[in-house]
């Protein structure tokens, strides 16, 4: 079995010829572009995707591989998962080659082979270069074809950061390097997710509202602010794909998930200095300007101020990046319960609500948008431990507020407020259970 730890970008298709021109100059071993033509596996029930596997023969100048990656990690554009290769003599699956450790229970199921048929695949020339860089070995894959299912197809143009041995930090120092360059955006999506969704049909993809984070039981601080970050990440990519892909609409939503992200720094800054974050902080307000502003979505998408925020996120997360900014107590807070740690701050969010808009405002109900929003964002971060319901009316009021003074709806705007200030807590610690 093989770690493979990755980091993929989508490249446009304008910037290619000055992308391999920069490639040239790093100065390593440059690979001739080849033809690889790679055929991706299911059966009728989808099993391998249910079991977060994914499974592929790649083909190359007569030779052939069969590849399965098992559940893994994705951050950002960085991808890490087992991976388990076997050379074939022919382009035929031969399932009861993986190691026993493959499958789920420790064995190949039955039937499995039987009914494992095509998906689709993947047909590009990939041209490659290797160098070795802070104690470790890249391979520098640039990708240019097409991914088709049946009769539905899409381009294939990506960049891929590998790392054959050594620190992911030197993966993510190269891609700090690469940024510079205009044209490349971070790929959360792999090409198997992406030939999943041509398999299915193509259905356009949708505006999907942040929903409440849910953790386990005995979760920490850290474990939550991890979560809470990469959430924000998640949704930021999701909607900045439908918006390069031409839906207006989701340029509201990425702004939405940029909100999202400083607000978790927020959140966590009890314990985590702001010095700590510092460098992300600026990389956002740049990217929210370069959203924010007039400039197309393809623009403002591939922007180097964008894709460096991106980037700056990831590595935070890949890295633990506020870890070196702890003292002994922060260390302490940090390890401690997140379920605890959320009741508190349900607590403060609650009294913050209530002392901002526990009387009428007339005309002074915008100014509090931005610390409404905030406060809708602490409780989707925060109320993952009970039960939905609950969870629902608090946010369907606080919401249906926010909306009311957005569209200037005076009468609304009074229906929401006393209702939302006339809910009981849900959550313990709170004084009412």
């Amino acid at each position: 079995m093989a770690q493979e730890i990755e980091l993929k970008f989508i490249v446009s298709h304008d910037a290619i010829e000055a992308l391999r021109d920069y490639l040239q100059t790093l100065g390593g071993e440059h690979h001739a572009p080849v033809q690889l033509r790679n055929i991706y596996y299911e059966t009728a029930d989808g099993w391998l995707r249910a079991h977060d596997m994914g499974l592929r023969i790649r083909g190359e100048d007569g030779r052939y591989e069969m590849t399965m990656k098992t559940a893994g990690r994705t951050i950002g554009g960085l991808h890490q998962r087992p991976e388990y290769n076997v050379p074939l003599s022919g382009p035929a699956l031969e399932l009861d080659r993986f190691p026993a450790e493959v499958w789920p229970g420790g064995e190949l199921p039955a039937d499995l082979a039987g009914r494992t048929q095509p998906l689709f695949s993947t047909d590009f020339c990939r041209e490659k270069w290797q160098l070795d860089m802070d104690d470790s070995r890249i391979e520098i894959a640039l990708d240019l074809g097409e991914i088709a299912a049946g009769a539905l197809a899409e381009p294939l143009c990506e960049l891929e950061l590998e790392l054959l041995s050594g620190e992911t930090r030197a993966v993510l120092a190269l891609a700090n390097q690469l940024v510079s360059q205009a044209g490349l955006r971070l790929g959360s999506l792999s090409k198997a997710a992406r030939g999943y969704h041509l398999a299915q049909g193509n259905a356009p993809r949708s505006i999907v509202p942040t929903t409440v984070l849910k953790m386990p039981p005995k979760a920490s601080v850290e474990q939550g602010l991890e979560a809470a970050l990469a959430l924000g990440l998640a949704q930021w990519q999701r909607h900045e794909e439908l918006w390069v892909r031409g839906d207006e609409a989701a340029k509201a939503a990425v702004l939405e998930a940029t909100g999202l992200i400083r607000h978790a720094l927020g959140l966590f800054g009890g314990i985590i200095p702001r010095k700590a974050s510092a460098y992300l902080r600026e990389c956002l307000t740049l990217a929210e300007a370069e959203i924010a502003s007039g400039t197309s979505a393809v623009t403002a998408v591939y922007s180097p101020h964008t894709v460096r925020a991106q980037l700056a996120l990831t590595e935070w997360l890949a890295t633990c990046g506020w870890r070196p900014f702890l003292d002994a107590k922060g260390q302490d807070k940090i390890a401690h319960s997140f379920k605890r740690f959320a009741d508190i701050h349900l607590s403060r969010t609650a009294a913050g609500l209530k002392s901002d808009f526990g009387r009428p405002l007339g005309d002074k109900y915008r100014d509090r948008l931005p610390r409404l929003s905030r406060d809708i964002d602490c409780l989707l971060l925060l109320a993952g431990y009970y039960e939905s319901p609950v969870v629902e009316a608090w946010l369907e009021n606080w919401r249906g507020l926010r909306h009311a003074i957005v569209t200037g709806q005076p009468i609304e705007i009074e229906h929401f407020r006393n209702e939302a200030i006339c809910l009981q807590p849900f959550w313990l610690h709170s004084g009412k259970r």
